[in-house]
């Protein structure tokens, strides 16, 4: 297909700083891990959430790993988190040796149905993994009374909502650990890359630790404990400081998009948009997710394949967890169904909805929406 015509899913817009940062790497020779842009770039989000310490790592997977290895969960410990979700989320609870136990989600939000966490709590739970998805952040009042009322721990993934709120307060500001990734699809992008935050010192100095393979302060290459390369080069950092003083335009950018696909598709039978707004937040439309109604005859796979032919790119809804293979290969989540989770992957697709999206290539996606499904 001409490159032309074809409208990708995402593209990322690198129209700042990025370049003169990346160069400035370039001529100073720093381009691995030990780089001022990586403090930098620490520094600047940290304040930007409001947190004390941020710790950049090389991807938001790992900084999941990480937050999980530091708040000491391990074998015989459950974490709740949601069905629908990325794979990362419930590997990092696998791979510590605990187990994961999951909800179901909100079928009008997508996130994770907060009403349903308290009767998955039991002795052995250790900590809940808050997941904010697509572009609404999850009720986080009665989640936080929650885990205090039961003395459990908050992981809270902000990976997909750089810039966002909840009741006025930064998404990533919530909880004991929280983590962001900086993949090209994310509203900050450093191609690769992740953050950990916390207000808590012992927290981070042990995240700094994980993510350098433990080293001993006092003595390099002598080691207590097993860690990780979870490192970030200043290269990456630099994209990430060039972006980050981009976040409130991007913002603007996303909140805009949002409303005219929102403007564009109206009217079309058998699609539900995404909320616009909750009492808490304004959607920032991380990607512009779309669900069929049951009345129409062809899931979002068939969806996908025909408005792939028409040019425009499309991504699916995440898989639960629940219906992973590699999980049920490992006994977990036997008998158990989310039917929320499997319907929205089933009938859940998203359309382009990148940074660099033009008004002519959103007209271009919803005329071809109208051939699909009119």
């Amino acid at each position: 297909m001409n490159r032309n015509t074809f409208v990708p899913v995402n593209e990322p817009l690198l129209k700042g700083n990025e370049e003169k940062y990346l160069l400035e790497c370039i001529r100073t020779g720093w381009i691995s891990s030990e780089g001022p842009f990586i403090k930098q770039f620490e520094e600047q989000l940290a304040a930007r959430v409001g947190r004390k310490y941020g710790v950049a790592v090389s991807n938001g997977s790992v900084a999941l790993d990480a937050s999980v290895a530091a708040l000491g969960i391990g074998a015989g410990d459950e974490v709740i988190l949601p069905a629908f979700t990325i794979i990362s989320c419930a590997a990092a609870i696998v791979r510590s040796g605990a187990v994961p136990v999951v909800v179901d989600c909100d079928p009008v939000t997508w996130n994770m149905d907060v009403a349903q966490v308290e009767a998955r709590i039991t002795p052995r739970t250790k900590a809940i993994m808050v997941v904010h998805i697509f572009g609404l952040p999850v009720d986080m009042k009665p989640m936080l009374a929650l885990a205090h009322r039961y003395g459990l721990k908050v992981i809270e993934d902000a990976a997909e909502m750089h810039g966002q709120t909840y009741a006025g307060k930064p998404c990533g500001s919530f909880g004991d650990i929280s983590t962001f990734s900086f993949y090209p699809n994310k509203h900050i992008t450093t191609g690769e890359g992740g953050m950990i935050m916390t207000d808590d010192p012992a927290l981070a100095e042990k995240c700094r630790s994980l993510r350098n393979l433990c080293f001993k302060p006092e003595q390099r290459f002598v080691h207590d404990e097993l860690g990780w390369n979870f490192r970030m080069t200043n290269m990456q950092a630099a994209l990430g400081v060039a972006q980050l003083e981009q976040l409130d335009k991007f913002v603007q950018i996303k909140r805009r998009m949002g409303a005219r696909y929102t403007s564009l598709l109206a009217g079309i039978p058998g699609i539900q948009l995404p909320l616009p707004r909750t009492d808490f937040a304004d959607n920032i439309y991380w990607v512009y997710g779309l669900v069929l109604a049951d009345s129409v005859p062809f899931d979002a796979k068939e969806a996908m394949t025909r408005l792939a032919k028409l040019g425009i790119g499309t991504r699916p809804y995440f898989w639960p967890m629940h219906e992973q293979p590699v999980f049920r290969k490992m006994g977990l989540f036997a008998g158990e169904s989310y039917p929320v989770a499997e319907r929205i992957a089933r009938r859940g697709f998203y359309v382009p909805s990148g940074l660099a999206l033009t008004d002519g290539q959103m007209e271009q996606v919803a005329e071809a929406m109208r051939k699909v499904f009119q």
